[in-house]
């Protein structure tokens, strides 16, 4: 259970940090160089090279080297995959708090009869 675990672990650890959601962000609008995805950061080329390899560790990102430029593609099925995960655990949540709702809502007579 615990290695199943592992790839969204590395998804959501590389998400956790908003320089490489701007870099996911943008990737999402289509490919880009490592150039083009620093230019609005304001960070050295080797920081935000950490932060790409960080990103293809997880299975966000994938690129390849063609002469001396290094394209970046999103890889939507690491994504798919974590808002599966969110949106699951959303529905468990929903749905408790619709029974709650219910419950309450069923006790609300009960409730003004004793207030009155």
């Amino acid at each position: 259970m615990l290695n199943q675990r592992a790839p969204l672990d590395r998804v959501f650890r590389a998400l956790a940090d908003p320089t490489r959601r701007v870099m996911v962000d943008r990737l999402s609008r289509g490919p880009a160089s490592v150039s083009e995805l620093a230019q609005p950061l304001a960070m050295s080329l080797p920081a935000v090279i950490q932060h790409l390899q960080v990103l293809e560790e997880s299975g966000l990102v994938r690129s390849e080297k063609a002469g001396r430029v290094r394209t970046c593609h999103i890889e939507p099925a690491a994504l798919r995959r974590a808002g599966q995960w969110i949106a699951l655990r959303r529905a468990s949540w929903e749905r408790r708090l619709d029974r709650l709702g219910d419950y309450l809502e069923e006790d609300e007579p009960s409730n003004q009869r004793r207030r009155s």
